[in-house]
């Protein structure tokens, strides 16, 4: 068995996701695990931590045996053993970084949004067409059990015409005045890169077009619910970006999708996020794990009374979809994909020109919510 390592030059690990899904969860799993196989071959990884606190740095490094960090990111672009830059940075720091990653010469892997704008991204898909660089951007919610399990059903054909999609996104993030804040405070800050659209569309547009079809327009309204928050510091400050986002989807076949997705709401459902599915011959929900289904056949018929309490159970009408594979960390799979389609040479599924596909829709959302009107989606 022949081994080959491919060194991954990782810059904004020190923050939460970056660390934990993409470092810990993901590169250091497969690390651990003694690569990715590839036929009789494995592939393995070699992280090159970047960031700018040196002391953050280091400590990681020593704490999960890592040989190479830096806060220089051009020290670590030149090393030509190098050939994968990944960037979980702060949205408004990324185009500048990709761009240098690619003149370097390296692959591209990235988390979303990729840039702050479509003509940022597009800027990003020429310079990478140019180079000949294999992109990837994240599309972490495909590889969700639940999703998996919702792709499947379509595939078998149980939904028959699918009719409409309902999802629901969110949670409370507390303001961090008394209880401290879950989620770091740039990202309401809208001169940082922070907002709902911004953060959510990019998610929806990936699980909508390779589910659904394409979004072809956008009915859209953002709102900041809760209008001043505390940092990491105890110090308050005004929100400016949007933190919830109630958005009407028209998509290819005449599918209607509606998702709400907030920060400040209260969960009274099973997951965090969920997806109902109606179609002609069954519907499903969808979360993050399960999926539950109703077929035709089984599909009660219950009559509107509001001078009596009902006395149907709805959702114990419902079937669990059963677990047919192993579902591994959806990061993980993915950085998988992305390496064997690095050490094959060919395109990966999720590149960069999707990434722009889902600013296309942040942008048309944001511009309905301001003009209060329904946008069209021209296609790329």
């Amino acid at each position: 068995m022949a081994e080959r390592t491919i060194k991954v030059i990782m810059n904004g690990v020190t923050g939460r996701m970056g660390y934990r899904q993409h470092l810990v969860r993901s590169i250091l799993a497969i690390r651990d695990a003694g690569g990715v196989p590839v036929g009789d071959d494995r592939i393995q990884v070699e992280p090159v931590l970047v960031g700018r606190n040196a002391d953050k740095l280091a400590e990681l490094a020593k704490q999960h045996g890592v040989a190479d960090w830096t806060t220089d990111l051009d020290e670590a672009l030149a090393d030509p053993s190098a050939q994968i830059y990944f960037d979980a940075q702060v949205t408004s720091a990324r185009k500048g970084a990709i761009l240098r990653a690619i003149a370097a010469g390296k692959h591209i892997f990235t988390e979303k949004p990729i840039a702050e704008s479509v003509a940022d991204g597009l800027e990003l898909v020429a310079a990478a067409e140019r180079a000949g660089t294999i992109t990837g951007v994240v599309h972490d919610k495909l590889y969700l059990p639940g999703l998996v399990k919702l792709k499947r059903l379509i595939d078998l054909g149980f939904f028959g015409r699918i009719l409409s999609v309902r999802g629901e996104f969110g949670y409370w993030v507390f303001d961090g005045d008394v209880i401290p804040a879950q989620r770091p405070s740039w990202n309401y800050r809208a001169e940082d890169g922070g907002g709902m659209v911004l953060d959510m569309f990019c998610h929806w547009n990936y699980v909508l077009e390779n589910l659904f079809g394409r979004v072809e327009a956008v009915t859209a309204k953002a709102v900041t619910h809760i209008p001043e928050r505390w940092d990491e510091n105890g110090k308050a400050y005004t929100a400016t970006a949007d933190d919830a986002a109630y958005g009407i989807f028209e998509l290819t076949g005449n599918v209607i999708a509606q998702i709400n997705s907030s920060w400040a709401v209260r969960v009274d459902r099973g997951e965090l996020v969920e997806f109902q599915v109606d179609g002609t011959h069954g519907s499903a929900v969808a979360g993050l794990f399960g999926c539950r289904i109703q077929p035709r056949a089984q599909t009660p018929k219950p009559v509107w009374n509001p001078d009596l309490p009902t006395d149907q159970d709805f959702r114990a009408q419902w079937e669990q979809v059963p677990d047919l594979e192993d579902y591994p960390n959806g990061f993980r799979a993915q950085w998988e994909q992305f390496l064997t389609d690095v050490d094959a040479g060919r395109p990966h599924s999720y590149d960069l020109a999707a990434g722009v596909r889902g600013l296309q829709l942040v942008e048309a959302g944001l511009r309905s919510s301001d003009e209060g009107r329904r946008v069209e989606i021209g296609q790329l």
